[in-house]
């Protein structure tokens, strides 16, 4: 074939989100994202973007080229695929009883403690078998799709124990290579301070028997981990020992990317910054030391709307982030305590409970939190030479992916990932 096989013609909007190879967006840059009226883009064999310009253009540059299939896109606005940066999508056992005790006045930590919460689905989880596990993740990913998310961040950390742990991650690592949607494989096992251990016990633990089992899986190609995680939380791990974990985790070649500020001001913010972390994600309880921290070393906050809308927490500061220059990425924080696959839900939530503007909420949703997860320079933006990743949308203005709230059913057409349509309403 002429190595172009897909061509996606006169959209009335093409967001692109950045032009020039930027990695994030940040600050002034936000206030308007790169938009082109009445383009076209052109898809190659090879799943990468070969070229985006005005309709006619394209047209006469691919004039002589016959590809496999065209799409019309006229009246209608393509997007960068999104990226939901923060996600605990592996785990079998329902939370739905707990919503309600929720709903009735109890509090996370309530539940926490009365044995629920992470507890109860790390019983469940452990008893589950591994294809059970795969089956459900499998489905999962599959709304997330039809939502518009091609690259999601999917955590462990329901296993606790070693053999647990490795069992979610070796259902991580294979739908990574089964299926269509770009994964990024987070280390979660120090999500919760296991039944019979304190929490210098269980980093012990950690530091000395799961990330040397990690490194070695990862070096004989079994398993590829990218970040490491810590819930760091007055009651789980406090920071010395979130440090000593984050700490041995880099060591061994993971993205730091952790739980922080959620629940109590843990100074996690200035630590992440210390340690040249990736992001941080909650941020709640963040204080102005740790916002000017983070935007100063680059490293992101990765804000989750459902979780403070559904705990009924404080917002996080956002718009105090944004204004100091911070990174802001968005993540569904997909789990059994916030049931929600769907980015432009969380978008619309940012945009209305956090006050992000909407260039602000796309940008968080695309180029952001592609940087989040280190992937920036091939996902997250529509650009000449990155991943073919992208959603096509029924309506004339961008906008509405984000402004019809739970509206993305109706709106999302196709999804496209690694140049092949995936999906088609």
């Amino acid at each position: 074939a002429s190595g172009h096989h897909l061509l996606l013609e006169n959209a009335q909007q093409v967001v692109l989100v950045c032009a020039r190879g930027e990695r994030y967006l940040a600050g002034p840059a936000l206030r308007s994202l790169a938009v082109l009226e009445g383009a076209s883009l052109v898809l190659g064999t090879d799943g990468f973007i070969k070229a985006i310009g005005p309709a006619d253009v394209i047209q006469r540059q691919f004039s002589e080229e016959t590809f496999e299939e065209r799409i019309d896109c006229s009246g209608k606005c393509i997007l960068p695929g999104l990226v939901d940066a923060h996600t605990h999508p592996v785990w079998a056992g329902e939370r739905v009883h707990e919503f309600a005790m929720k709903l009735a006045g109890a509090t996370y930590m309530d539940i926490h403690q009365a044995g629920g919460g992470i507890n109860f689905t790390v019983e469940q989880t452990r008893r589950a078998s591994e294809e059970e596990l795969f089956r459900s993740f499998q489905q999962r990913l599959q709304c997330m799709m039809r939502a518009g998310t091609t690259l999601v961040e999917c955590k462990s950390g329901y296993g606790l124990d070693l053999e647990t742990e490795l069992k979610m991650l070796r259902v991580i690592e294979r739908a990574r290579r089964e299926l269509h949607l770009s994964l990024s494989a987070t280390y979660c096992g120090a999500h919760s301070v296991p039944k019979g251990k304190t929490a210098i016990e269980a980093a012990d633990d950690i530091i000395s028997n799961h990330l040397p089992k990690l490194r070695e899986l990862g070096r004989s190609g079994e398993i590829h981990v990218d970040n490491i995680d810590v819930f760091c939380e007055k009651g789980v791990f406090d920071l010395d020992s979130t440090r000593r974990i984050l700490e041995s985790g880099k060591e061994i070649g993971l993205q730091i990317n952790f739980h922080g500020d959620e629940l109590h001001p843990m100074r996690a913010a200035e630590l992440g910054a210390e340690l040249g972390a990736r992001a941080v994600s909650h941020l709640e309880e963040v204080s102005d030391e740790g916002i000017a921290a983070m935007a100063a070393a680059r490293c992101s906050a990765v804000l989750l709307p459902t979780t403070a809308y559904m705990l009924r927490l404080q917002q996080p500061r956002a718009r105090k982030m944004l204004d100091e220059g911070v990174i802001v990425a968005l993540g569904s924080d997909f789990n059994p305590n916030a049931y929600c696959f769907s980015m432009p839900m969380v978008m619309h939530l940012a945009c209305v409970n956090m006050r992000l503007s909407m260039p602000e909420a796309l940008a968080a949703a695309t180029i952001n939190a592609a940087y989040a997860l280190g992937k920036s320079h091939i996902h997250g933006s529509l650009e000449v030479g990155k991943q073919g990743d992208l959603i096509i949308i029924s309506a004339s203005r961008w906008e509405h992916l984000i402004y019809q709230f739970g509206g993305h059913h109706e709106l999302i057409e196709y999804v496209i990932a690694k140049g092949k349509v995936i999906y088609k309403k």
